[in-house]
């Protein structure tokens, strides 16, 4: 990838591997699940071409990174803890944050936590998820949507982790980053991978994912399962409990969303209504710009590449 740097940083008792290359202010990018530093290569080599310095980590139980084995090491305060130890060895005190899916969740802590190192958010797919202090958020999930949503299967230590390896990591993560189908993911009663799609296999891939780009992702998740991603979601009702300090704060970092409107957490939650009636804007007091692109799934910085580049340099150039 065009000389991309990689290097292993010592943060917050763990080993992180970090992928960055170019200099300038630094852009960090947060993956999500079930991905890798490698799902923004594309805008590492558009920013860095631009005159920043974007460094993009395995997160905490992803890739190279160390995946500490109790489930309790994946809370909210374990993983912003990793990533303020991050932003302290790059030598800066703040750098614009750029982050999808659980790193865009991941990234809604940072800016409540330590806002004053964040110059601005871009946020994509997942937009902040204000503390319900009646309601934990699996319990609220499960009520809605029944044990099957994909967030509920996940809870149980080892349940998921026996489904997915009843297929190749490879087709897994072929399997997730093509979906289209918008709206909540219920799984399969009898398992993720009881009713492996018999044309997955041969299915062609989207213009956007190579089979380079699979094989990458497949190499690195048979190497570590899917057992650190996952614990992100066991720790939701955990997170739930120790933020409560937190319940009503808003985030007062300048802030761009970014969605496609055919992802699925747009699409289900009820998180379509709360971004376009203004509850998010309450909640976000400088959120400067919400675009949703036409046509776009969950993974748009890959799938519409280009195009998300293009809107985190517009946003960012500003500062």
């Amino acid at each position: 990838m065009e000389a991309i740097q990689h290097r292993t940083v010592e943060v917050n008792g763990i080993k992180m591997h970090v992928a960055e290359k170019g200099e300038g202010p630094v852009v960090l990018f947060l993956h999500g699940f079930p991905e890798l530093w490698y799902s923004w290569r594309h805008q590492i080599l558009a920013l860095s071409s631009l005159g920043y310095r974007a460094v993009a980590p395995d997160l905490r139980g992803y890739g190279d990174t160390d995946a500490p084995s109790s489930v309790t090491s994946y809370t909210c305060f374990h993983i912003v803890g990793d990533i303020v130890a991050l932003i302290d060895s790059l030598g800066v005190d703040q750098v614009f944050l750029v982050a999808h899916d659980w790193g865009a969740m991941i990234g809604w802590f940072l800016c409540l936590f330590r806002p004053e190192r964040i110059k601005a958010y871009v946020c994509l797919s997942v937009p902040f998820l204000p503390r319900n202090p009646k309601v934990k958020p699996v319990d609220g999930m499960r009520a809605l949507y029944g044990d099957d949503y994909y967030i509920c299967r996940f809870q149980e230590a080892g349940k998921a982790e026996a489904e997915f390896g009843k297929s190749s990591a490879e087709l897994v993560i072929k399997n997730v980053l093509t979906s289209r189908r918008p709206g909540p993911p219920i799984l399969p009663k009898e398992g993720i991978g009881s009713h492996p799609d018999p044309n997955a296999t041969t299915r062609p891939l989207p213009s956007w994912l190579t089979q380079e780009d699979l094989t990458y992702y497949g190499s690195k998740f048979e190497k570590t399962g899917f057992t650190g991603g996952l614990n992100y979601y066991r720790n939701l009702n955990l997170n739930w409990e120790l933020t409560a300090p937190w319940t009503g704060a808003q985030v007062k970092v300048p802030v761009k969303f970014i969605t496609g409107d055919l992802d699925v957490v747009y699409t289900s939650l009820g998180m379509k209504d709360y971004i376009e009636s203004g509850a998010f804007k309450k909640d976000v007091p400088n959120l400067e710009e919400v675009v949703v692109q036409e046509g776009v799934a969950h993974f748009n910085n890959q799938e519409a590449a280009e195009d998300t580049s293009k809107h985190i340099y517009d946003f960012i150039k500003k500062f």
